[in-house]
């Protein structure tokens, strides 16, 4: 799912909802995973000049799972360890982007290049 501007990230806040409701996530946590990939879609637009969102839809043996993965080719993040702390932003919003959707989801991965982009998976299990 391309993600370009505010449309897209109404998109896939709609996408990721229907997703989660296939699998039978409690409202909580469909809560948790839509507000992460909002704020990861949001990310991949304001610093990564648009990306793309893809999904997977994980077994593990009675569990199952969605994994959200969020890519850009935008300038890449300098320091992570600098932008994965609470209060810290590079732009106006409050600094709660990264560290707040790593919160709300259970596995977390992130990978940035100077000048290549910047690749985000999250994954919450029911």
């Amino acid at each position: 799912m391309p993600l370009h501007d505010e449309r897209d990230v109404v998109l896939s806040r709609q996408t990721v909802r229907r997703l989660a409701a296939d699998l039978k996530f409690s409202l909580v946590d469909q809560t948790k995973l839509i507000t992460a990939a909002s704020e990861l879609a949001r990310n991949a637009i304001v610093y990564g000049r648009g990306g793309d969102m893809r999904w997977e839809i994980l077994t593990n043996g009675l569990r199952k799972g969605l994994r959200l993965h969020f890519e850009d080719s935008g300038p890449g993040i300098p320091d992570i360890q600098l932008a994965m702390t609470d209060g810290w932003t590079s732009g106006a919003g409050l600094g709660m982007g990264l560290s707040g959707s790593k919160r709300l989801v259970h596995e977390f991965d992130i990978d940035s290049r100077l000048g290549e982009g910047t690749r985000v998976s999250i994954t919450r299990w029911k």
